[in-house]
């Protein structure tokens, strides 16, 4: 089973991962979209979010853009990192995912 979360502005991918208000982490399991649940990270602060993602059983991350050091923190806590999607709704980008029809582009967020 994977779980993937986008992060959120407005119910759309924010383009800025650190900064987003909430997030869509869906289950995915024989390649289907399971359940599709909303929650609220806490407040922004550098490096939190991977640790916290993780202990939600995340696997997978699907952004437009994020700093080196959230690559890193995800890269060690084993979560797979899609960056430069465009600004979507979440199950648009996760049918795509799955699909293996996701564009992915710069990473729009890469200081």
């Amino acid at each position: 089973m994977k779980t993937i979360a986008i992060p959120l502005e407005n119910r759309l991918l924010c383009a800025h991962f650190g900064h987003c208000k909430e997030f869509a982490i869906a289950q995915i399991k024989d390649n289907k979209m399971k359940s599709l649940t909303y929650v609220t990270p806490p407040p922004h602060e550098p490096g939190l979010l991977p640790g916290w993602l993780a202990e939600r059983g995340v696997t997978h991350v699907i952004a437009g853009g994020m700093g080196q050091r959230a690559l890193t923190l995800f890269k060690q806590n084993n979560i797979e990192v899609c960056v430069g999607a465009g600004s979507k709704k979440p199950e648009e980008l996760i049918q795509h995912y799955l699909r293996d029809a996701l564009e992915t582009g710069a990473n729009l967020c890469d200081h």
